[in-house]
């Protein structure tokens, strides 16, 4: 049998934990905890806060949000 091969924002994760030492799930409950609300909001955040590249960023924000289990009270990943 072969596996299927990980597409979308995952397909970042095993790079995302390699370069920055930390499990996708860590990143994920920081932007859960986050006050921020919008998916560019959390992007740049990452970015300036935490150190991320745009890419690893994005596909971490997409896939959270994505989930549907969101603290914020928004949840416009659209902007």
């Amino acid at each position: 049998m072969t596996e299927k091969a990980v597409k979308g924002p995952a397909s970042y994760f095993p790079s995302i934990e390699k370069t920055y030492g930390r499990p996708v799930g860590e990143w994920q409950d920081l932007i859960r905890s986050s006050p921020l609300t919008k998916h560019m909001e959390l992007v740049a955040w990452l970015k300036s806060e935490h150190g991320l590249g745009h890419g690893h960023a994005n596909a971490l924000v997409a896939a959270t949000l994505a989930e549907g289990r969101w603290s914020g009270p928004t949840c416009d990943a659209g902007s």
